[in-house]
């Protein structure tokens, strides 16, 4: 069982492990991080961990993508699964205690603006249900692609603010391709529609002083793992904005060490020239 406890990334340019499931020897996790060669600090936090809980097994994964802020995506690694696994209907309804531990975790960031600073995050999880369901929540632009024999499919929804500009328009809100005094990527300023000229993805934990027209309400999808199964990647945007959903399956489809994959995919996305931070997390079924 691996959890990262400490603030991955801040003092170093990388950083990775592993662990594997104690109900399944076949199933088995890793995770690489690099941050970009930016002035800000690590802006991606993961998880990834194996969890007994009673007589059942959770695998918890995780990107937490933050923007101006490196403190809201650290919060969410903190209490965004706890929260989710003291919601009392997650074992029987766990898409509905999902929605429900989003939306009470980001009115407790907002209550704690005076603490947790401007900014905000995007968020992706995915817990593994005694390794055999998997659910899946996302807010923003990290993304998580299944492989079974070989395709890709991707679980959650990329949340652009191109695709909902109406419901942006009708909370009071705006969207444009001009940058506001407050951009979130600033290496990016041009040619990317913005939440009121200043957020690239249309939903995200924080963003007070955007909340209005900001939505915190996640995408859910279930899916059932079986022997078709290859494994499902966890990725911030940085990978996905230089590498297709099967190009991604197909970089590590030789590769049997989940970390190994991990790392394989951000060194890939750096010889694209991403320039972002990257972070992925590999679950591994075979």
């Amino acid at each position: 069982m691996h959890i990262l406890q400490e603030k991955v990334g801040l003092s170093s340019s990388a950083d990775s492990g592993k662990g594997k499931s104690k109900m399944s020897r076949n199933i088995t996790h890793g995770f690489h991080l690099v941050k970009a060669k930016s002035h800000h600090d690590m802006e991606d936090y993961i998880v990834a961990q194996f969890k007994e809980v009673d007589d059942n097994e959770l695998g918890l994964f995780a990107i937490f993508d933050g923007h101006l802020s490196h403190i809201i995506p650290d919060y969410l690694r903190s209490h965004l699964f706890d929260t989710i696994l003291k919601e009392p209907n997650f074992w029987t309804e766990p898409e509905n205690a999902m929605r429900r531990a989003y939306r009470i975790t980001d009115t407790k960031i907002l209550e704690k603006a005076g603490d947790l600073g401007r900014g905000g995050s995007t968020a992706v999880t995915a817990i593994l249900i005694n390794c055999q369901k998997l659910v899946v929540a996302n807010v923003g632009d990290s993304r998580v692609v299944m492989c079974k024999n070989g395709v890709a499919k991707q679980l959650s929804v990329d949340h652009e603010p191109s695709t909902e500009r109406e419901d942006i328009e009708n909370r009071g809100g705006f969207v444009s391709t001009f940058p506001g005094k407050s951009c979130a990527k600033i290496e990016e300023l041009w040619d990317v529609p913005r939440v009121d000229g200043q957020l690239a993805v249309a939903r995200a934990f924080g963003d007070k002083n955007l909340k209005d027209h900001l939505s915190s309400e996640p995408d859910v999808a279930m899916e059932m793992i079986d022997d078709d199964t290859d494994c499902i990647i966890l990725a911030s945007d940085g990978l996905w904005k230089v590498m297709s959903n099967q190009e991604a399956v197909d970089t590590i489809k030789n590769i049997k060490d989940a970390r190994s994959a991990a790392k394989r995919l951000t060194e890939e996305a750096l010889n694209r020239r991403s320039s972002d931070d990257i972070s992925c997390v590999v679950v591994k079924f075979q």
